[in-house]
């Protein structure tokens, strides 16, 4: 009887927690017995658990570290899960990052090849890093931004970086971030220490390893990340470089970053159910060979343009950074994205196109039956070859008239809504689409545009100071909008969800941002709802909802 009372007890806090905005931050992990991040006296540094000085400054030094949600962790220094060693992270827990004050000094978490990172968190016990200044109770300014640098991941899969023209590395020189055939330092990292570099030293016989394992992270909020670490170089909110398929990314979120959310630098990583909220530059970018797979992504800019001054494109694709042709090209295939621009129509500092495709640098890829608005530009293709040998680029990858004459990039059974130029060719506004290209993305590839969509709401208003919503958005169309003949459903190949409709929610049924994700937790959003049994919102009718329903029953709902 004592164990069901304590589960019965522990369901209703669950519930309520979900209720209440602060309630939810600062007693975060709750479910899973940890005590409120106020009451997480015990505080631990990480450079604490790392060794000191030298070329291994900051590797973990114990084969396996645990960080439970007993204590509350501070992020301060660069720190590193070397070859051979695992870094766990237990539901609930809190990293606070601390604020730098020279790029040298910048903080970060890297997991270097051959390390793992075990970073678990469940839909009611996240995982969250932060800055050290955010008091967890919601009140910490979502225009701060920048205030740490980031997590990285480097692993062993494919890249198709090549010392020339990509290299040799050197400090400060912006692209020349190759230190071997196929060994690459991250951007940002001002180094060329071992612990900074991703992929295969194919020049020293190292192979490439697509199925690489570097660990698995679960319902983990990353929040004010994307510090510089060196002039030109922010990190980004996750940086995954040659990380391979054995490796798990699901339910991620970057909240707040100062530059791009989520990069991948080669390799063949999947991500699903990934959230991106009011970051700078590009909601998700892909560079350097990388072939990944994604579903079920959620992206919004701020509001407010001088918050996110610098917000860019939803997709950044790029295949090489020296123009050098060299394969294999980038082609990650991607279903059910909704990402909302926030009509920003004039480049700035760090813009490159404000598009919701920027397909650039002989880019490869196809997406799929996804919803997007708001952005300058739909698709915008390079076409001018410029000083790249070989006389085509990515708009002949789509176009079919010259690239590799495959349609190497599908943009197909998607719609576009409030965004006045489809698409471009060369950022260029002023030029006439020929009659052939709208053929192929309207007729052929079966996309469409509308000027708004019943129940979809993309325009909204906030107060990035107080963090104040004063006009909510709704991101799904109501009623759904399904594909039409001749547009594919993803297959059940153990990692796509077979789904009929557009975009990354249902109109009815489960919600997968639920009540975990930050974008819930500020009421932002209307129109995101759970399955009406699946009270807790993990996918399964049970005794566990059962539970929380009993221990709300009665109650009116909103």
């Amino acid at each position: 009887m004592k164990k069901l009372i304590t589960r019965i007890a522990l369901a209703a806090s669950a519930v309520f927690a979900l209720a209440t905005t602060s309630f939810a931050q600062t007693n975060l992990g709750a479910d899973c017995g940890c005590p409120s991040v106020s009451n997480r006296t015990t505080t631990v540094l990480l450079s604490s658990l790392a060794t000191v000085g030298g070329t291994d400054d900051g590797n973990l030094t114990d084969s396996i570290t645990i960080l439970d949600c007993s204590k509350l962790y501070i992020l301060d220094k660069k720190i590193y899960v070397p070859n051979g060693k695992s870094l766990i992270i237990n539901p609930g827990v809190v990293v606070k990052a601390r604020s730098y004050s020279t790029a040298d000094s910048a903080v970060a978490l890297t997991v270097s090849r051959g390390g793992k990172i075990f970073a678990n968190g469940t839909e009611s016990c996240q995982i969250v890093f932060t800055a050290e200044a955010d008091p967890m109770d919601g009140t910490y300014a979502l225009s701060n931004k920048g205030k740490w640098g980031g997590i990285a991941i480097a692993g062993k899969a494919t890249n198709n970086l090549k010392l020339s023209p990509n290299g040799p590395f050197s400090v400060g020189v912006a692209g020349k971030i190759c230190v071997a055939d196929g060994l690459g330092t991250f951007e940002g990292f001002n180094s060329t220490n071992y612990k900074d570099q991703f992929g295969a030293n194919l020049t020293a016989g190292e192979t490439f390893n697509d199925n690489d394992n570097s660990g698995i992270m679960t319902y983990v909020s990353i929040r004010h990340s994307g510090a510089i670490l060196v002039l030109g170089g922010e990190l980004n909110g996750l940086s995954l470089g040659s990380v391979g398929r054995g490796t798990t990314i699901d339910h991620i979120e970057i909240v707040s970053c100062a530059d791009d959310a989520i990069e991948m630098f080669g390799g063949t990583v999947n991500v699903k159910h990934y959230t991106t909220l009011f970051n700078n530059d590009d909601m998700y970018d892909y560079d350097l060979g990388y072939t990944g797979k994604g579903q079920f992504i959620f992206g919004i800019y701020a509001s407010d343009t001088t918050v996110s001054a610098d917000a860019d494109n939803a997709f950044e694709m790029d295949s090489d950074d020296q123009k050098s042709n060299l394969l294999p090209r980038s082609h990650p295939v991607v279903y059910n994205a909704t990402m909302i621009g926030n009509n920003k129509k004039t480049l700035s500092a760090d813009n490159s196109g404000l598009s919701v495709f920027q397909a650039k640098e002989l880019a490869e890829g196809e997406f799929y039956n996804s919803v997007f608005a708001n952005f300058r530009y739909g698709l915008n293709l390079i076409k001018s070859v410029g000083t790249r040998t070989g006389g085509f680029e990515a708009y002949h990858n789509w176009a079919n008239t010259g690239g590799n004459s495959t349609n190497s990039l599908k943009i197909k059974c998607n719609a576009f809504v409030g965004i006045t130029k489809d698409i471009a060719i060369d950022k260029n506004a002023a030029t006439a689409v020929s009659a052939t290209d709208s053929a192929q993305f309207f007729t052929t590839d079966l996309n469409t545009s509308f000027a708004s969509l019943p129940g979809f709401v993309p325009t909204w208003a906030a107060n990035f100071t107080t963090n104040t919503v004063t006009t909510k958005f709704d991101a799904v169309p109501n009623p759904q909008i399904t594909n039409a003949a001749g547009c594919p459903t993803p297959a059940a190949d153990g990692f796509f969800t077979p789904v009929t409709y557009k975009g990354a929610f249902p109109a009815t049924g489960k919600n997968w941002l639920s009540n975990w994700a930050y974008a819930q937790l500020l009421n932002v959003t209307t129109g995101l709802q759970p399955c009406a049994t699946d009270c807790n919102a993990d996918g399964i009718t049970n005794n566990v909802d059962f539970l929380q329903l009993l221990g709300q029953f009665n109650q009116s709902c909103q």
